[in-house]
């Protein structure tokens, strides 16, 4: 079995290669294998360079390289990277160090276990660690994950997280089409609509950034969310 880490990236030349070093470290449980699909959403930054200097350091990790000729967005990214992933299974990672790939076990294990065919890392959830930031972004979240939920039926605590778990074929089954953050929110209403879906959340640390730090999620990204709910959920555009 192959786990496919889907991993958008713009302008993260300085932390890129340190997720590749934890995720490289990971061990996965069982019988699980490691491919990594770096999407570069044409950088500003030297990011494709440490990208490519990083796989030829390291040719015992299964790294492809993928760029866009403009950015498009970090939805885009992640289509992207979708598109390319051969594994039987993929899981979303941000190219920052907000979210540990030491736990991916903890999402690989109701997949294992024959339970789920969908699993979300909570952020809201649990007893991981998680670093103390912004209450309105957190009031925000919590609010972006009550609406979608009226929509689909789900009772999730944090929609908005970057871990995301999917058995391949699902989410390849899908047609995505929103290019920026509106991706979660999409996502989430079309993988409901699956018949008999399974659908798991387990609970993960946060390792948040400041935007001094590099975070890029504003104010109109959460409009956007909203609009995507509404668009998905209650109106149910393909």
């Amino acid at each position: 079995m192959v786990l496919s880490i889907v991993i958008p990236a713009y302008n993260e030349a300085t932390t890129i290669h340190l997720i590749l070093d934890k995720i490289h470290a990971v061990q996965l449980d069982g019988e699980f294998k490691k491919e990594i699909i770096v999407v570069n959403d044409c950088s500003k930054d030297n990011t494709a360079d440490v990208i490519a200097t990083y796989a030829l350091k390291h040719p015992d990790l299964n790294i492809h390289h993928v760029s866009h000729d403009v950015n498009k967005g970090k939805g885009a990214a992640l289509h992207t990277g979708i598109q390319y992933a051969t594994g039987d299974y993929i899981i979303i990672q941000d190219a920052d160090l907000e979210y540990d790939p030491e736990e991916y076990n903890l999402l690989l294990k109701p997949i294992r276990n024959g339970m789920a065919d969908v699993v979300f890392g909570s952020r809201f959830m649990g007893s991981q660690p998680h670093r103390i930031l912004f209450f309105w972004h957190s009031i925000g979240n919590k609010c972006l994950t009550f609406l979608s939920n009226m929509f689909t039926n789900l009772n999730l605590t944090d929609m908005e997280t970057c871990y995301k778990l999917f058995r391949a074929d699902l989410v390849k089954s899908l047609k995505l089409r929103e290019n920026r953050f509106g991706f979660e929110p999409e996502v989430t209403a079309k993988i409901a609509r699956i018949p008999d879906i399974r659908i798991y959340e387990v609970g993960i640390s946060y390792y948040g950034r400041t935007y001094k730090e590099g975070k890029k999620i504003g104010w109109k990204d959460g409009f956007r969310a909203v609009y995507c709910i509404l668009k998905y959920g209650l109106f149910k555009a393909s």
